[in-house]
Order: C-alpha cells, then sequence, then structure tokens
C-alpha cells in the first residue's frame, strides 16, 4: 500500500502540473521508491492515469547525482525501421524528426540508482503523449546536463538511456539513464596526410592567439564578469616587419563553436600562405550564449554587445596589434547568424568598418522573416495567408521537409532558451514582466505579437532601417555591404 500511496501522489502532482504552469519545475517529477519495489502495481496505476507516465531511473554506476532537462525522445517503430527490425533492436539515438512525439521536464537532483515518475504530457509536441496515435513507438531519454539540446543537440557529459521499444500510449514505461556522452573524439588519419598537414599549418599555431578580453560595459549590464572571446589569427611575416594590417571580423553561424572557429583559422591560414588571399589579420569572434547568439547586437535582454566589440574590445586589439586602426582597414564577414552580424555592425556603425561581406545572412528584411511577413494583419508564423501551411526546411532537391511549427515546437520542448527561435527573440525582442524577453509569436498558435513586430522594425529591421534613416547613412554606408 505504501508503494501504491506514493504513485498515487505523483500521478496527482503530474496531473495538476500539466494544468498549472506556473508551478515550478521540480513539481513536474517526484522520487519514487527503488525499482525493486514498483513491482506490479504500475500498471493498474497507469490505467488510471489521465497522462502518460514514465519511469526513469539513473545507472548505480553514475559518478554522482546527476540535473538537466530530461527530454523524451520518440520514433513510430515502423519509422525508425522501415524495412523491418528484430524486436530487440535497441538503437543508440532515436533522430525524432518533424511530427515525432518529444516531451520534456526539469530534473533538480536525481542520486545514482534513484527513479522517479514524470509526467510526459505536460511539456509536449505536438501533442501529449497520451494522446498520440496508439502504436508501437522506439523511445530513449536523454538528459540535458548543461541545457544547451535546443542548440546543439546531444553534447558532452549528456546521459542518456538505451533507446526500447513499447506500446504507447499507456503503461509506465522504464528508461535507465545510463550512458555519459563523450567528447568527441579526433578523426583519425593516416601518416601521409598528418605529414601533408603538418605541411600545410607550419606556423599557425604561432600565429594564432587565444584571446579573452573582460568588457567592463558587459559586466556592468550582468552584474559578474563577462567575456569576450576570440582566436586573433596573424598573417605570415608579421613577427618580422612593421607593417599594419586591414583586420577582418568574423562571426560563424548559429550553434558554431569555437573549435568550428579554429578550424576557419587554420583554413585562412593556409590561404594567406599560398598566397591564395592577401596578408590580413583575422579576428573570429565568439558570440554563442546559453541563449543562442549574441550576434553583437546592442540588446536588452543579452546586453550592450555592440558597444562592448566596437568601444571596448576592438581599440584593445589595435593597441596590441598592428593594425590598421581606420574605417578603410575593418571588415565584416560571417555566415548565416553571423552573416546577420556582419551586416549589422556596418549598418550599426558605418563610420567605424570599411566594409561587409555576408553569406546567407539571417533575415535582414522581416517582411520575409523565415518567409513570414511579421507585419501584415493577422500574421502567423504557421500559416501562410492563403492557409497553407509554412515551411521553413527543404532538403538540397527542393523537397520541404520541415515546417516552421514543426521546428519551432519541438524547441520549445528541448529548452526554455537556446534555440534558434527563442536566439532570435533574445536578440530582438523587448524585455516582457517576468524578464524573459517576449516571444515573437505564440509556440502554439503561430500568432505574431504585433506590438513584439513593432519592436523588431524600429530597432533591428536592417533593411527597415536603411530606408528610414537613408539620408544620415548614404555617406559612410554606400557601396559596403556586399552579401553573397
Amino acid at each position: 500500500m505504501p508503494v501504491i500511496r506514493t504513485l498515487v501522489a505523483a500521478l496527482a502532482l503530474a496531473t495538476i502540473s500539466s494544468c498549472a504552469g506556473s508551478l515550478p519545475p521540480t513539481a513536474l517529477s517526484r522520487p519514487a521508491p527503488p525499482p525493486a519495489e514498483l513491482g506490479p502495481p504500475a500498471p493498474s496505476i497507469a490505467a488510471l492515469a489521465p497522462v502518460q507516465l514514465f519511469e526513469i531511473a539513473t545507472a548505480p554506476s553514475l559518478p554522482g547525482a546527476v540535473s538537466g532537462r530530461l527530454i523524451i525522445v520518440t520514433q513510430p517503430w515502423g519509422k525508425a525501421f522501415p524495412s523491418g527490425a528484430p524486436s530487440d533492436a535497441t538503437p543508440r539515438i532515436v533522430r525524432g524528426t518533424g511530427e515525432d512525439p518529444i516531451a520534456a521536464v526539469e530534473i533538480a537532483h536525481l542520486s545514482p540508482g534513484q527513479s522517479l515518475i514524470v509526467d510526459a504530457d505536460a511539456k509536449a509536441f505536438p501533442a501529449p503523449f497520451s494522446k498520440m496515435p496508439p502504436g508501437e513507438y522506439v523511445v530513449q531519454a536523454i538528459l540535458d546536463v548543461n541545457h544547451n539540446y535546443a542548440q546543439s543537440g546531444l553534447g558532452r557529459g549528456d546521459i542518456k538511456s538505451l533507446a526500447i521499444k513499447v506500446r504507447l500510449p499507456g503503461g509506465v514505461p522504464k528508461l535507465i539513464l545510463s550512458d555519459v556522452q563523450p567528447a568527441p573524439s579526433p578523426p583519425s588519419v593516416s601518416p601521409q596526410e598528418q605529414s601533408r598537414i603538418d605541411a600545410e599549418t607550419s606556423g599557425f599555431a604561432s600565429h594564432l592567439a587565444d584571446v579573452d578580453f573582460i568588457s567592463p560595459s558587459l559586466s556592468a549590464f550582468w552584474g559578474r564578469t563577462m567575456h569576450i572571446h576570440a582566436w586573433v589569427l596573424i598573417p605570415p611575416g608579421y613577427e618580422t616587419g612593421k607593417l599594419r594590417y586591414p583586420t577582418v571580423y568574423r562571426a560563424e553561424g548559429f550553434g558554431g563553436s569555437r573549435a568550428f572557429s579554429r578550424n576557419q583559422a587554420l583554413r585562412q591560414w593556409s590561404l594567406m600562405i599560398s598566397s591564395a588571399t592577401p596578408p590580413m589579420i583575422r579576428v573570429f569572434l565568439d558570440h554563442a550564449t546559453p541563449s543562442g547568439t549574441t550576434e553583437f547586437a546592442d540588446s536588452v535582454n543579452n546586453g550592450p554587445w555592440g558597444k562592448a566589440l566596437t568601444e571596448e574590445f576592438i581599440p584593445y586589439l589595435e593597441k596590441t596589434y598592428r593594425m590598421d586602426a581606420k574605417p578603410a582597414g575593418r571588415f565584416t564577414t560571417g555566415h548565416s547568424s553571423g552573416g546577420w552580424f556582419a551586416i549589422w555592425l556596418q549598418v550599426r556603425y558605418p563610420k567605424v568598418f570599411g566594409g561587409a561581406w555576408a553569406r546567407a545572412p539571417d533575415p535582414v528584411d522581416f517582411r520575409s522573416f523565415t518567409g513570414v511577413d511579421i507585419y501584415a494583419p493577422g500574421a502567423n508564423a504557421y500559416r501562410k495567408p492563403d492557409g497553407s501551411v509554412q515551411t521553413l526546411v527543404r532538403s538540397a532537391t527542393g523537397v520541404e521537409t520541415t515546417s516552421l511549427r514543426e521546428y519551432a515546437g519541438r524547441e520549445d520542448v528541448a529548452g526554455d532558451y537556446g534555440g534558434q527561435f527563442d536566439s532570435f527573440d533574445w536578440v530582438f525582442s523587448p524585455k516582457g514582466e517576468d524578464g524573459r524577453p517576449q516571444p515573437l509569436f505564440d509556440r502554439q498558435t503561430g500568432a505574431v505579437d504585433p506590438a513584439v513586430a513593432a519592436y523588431w522594425r524600429d530597432h533591428y529591421d536592417i533593411s527597415a532601417i536603411i530606408q528610414r534613416d537613408w539620408k544620415t547613412l548614404k555617406r559612410d554606408l554606400d557601396g559596403k555591404i556586399h552579401l553573397i
């Protein structure tokens, strides 16, 4: 009877939590007795459940207590194994996409060998798990310990369970968190390939600096020490000469890492030593944060990143390195979110930079923000004006693969912040009463908030700003933007 009372209490708590979004994250889960004590009562309790429950356990072999965002990913069995698979198949990672159900709860503390009952209906997409089409599914649990799954997927330190075959909805499937994700291994290369790489990269390490700068303005905004990180690559011959060099400031796209930036620096080094590109100083800026990317735009949510770059970091670099400290010697470049950064810095600070070369930037005209005219009356991110589905992703062959609703809905479940659309809100939106950015659109319905859209237009719509302020911008901006 004590076991049944505990499960009933957990069930009641889970039912309440699915109706009361204001409950704290810990209300979404409650420790249950050790797995050995659960025994037969679970199915009878599940039969009474108006929600889909899961038992989540941690392997006794884990080194210590864990916490994070627990994500339950699923895929219909026939979709995961279209050609048929053994009934005992347990793939290591379930890669759900589109409308495949996904759910999440916050786990505050779970010791090795402990288990708890969680409600998979409280936060789920595309619908509560209890409403999913009955059938066989492959299911896996992932504990996102660093809260960055929405931004970069499964990462180092995250803990996953084996994937199991279950029939849903119904029952209380048990998933055991046991497998800690290791750091990615460097690719193996042959001795001959390594010799070629060594020849091409000779001198690279001595010309690359890892710069860590403490920003006074960002530290004042956040009330704690805030850093700007960058790789600074000096050209061949810099160390023996006295020349001053033009400087290129580059930012990567959404999800770009410092390791990726270092690889880009290596590529530019190879191009410079082969004379394929002219000798320049290249600064590879890191603009990734837990909220997404800052794009080095001044923001009421992220802080004064543009000011910190142009008034603090660049002057520091120009005192440290032999840079051509004039507008004609400063350039910006980048891809995707980094492409938006390149154009934004040029438009926002036309007297500071001498030219922008942007490739496939994030939307620079919000009359087509990922295909959506956010200013249109009754604008909706999920539906076009004719009522058809607004798509977001298509394959290389032109096939539409993911709708905006699917992308944003899964992202909303995977993390409270850090996803691509959350990142846009953190950069572009006004601050809400709860201290968080006001979302441009409702993640459930897709309805665009016209007040937020107006704020985006006035502060960050590059096309609108250029048109509005062209008389004052023309002299310093005309001819400086190069868009690929």
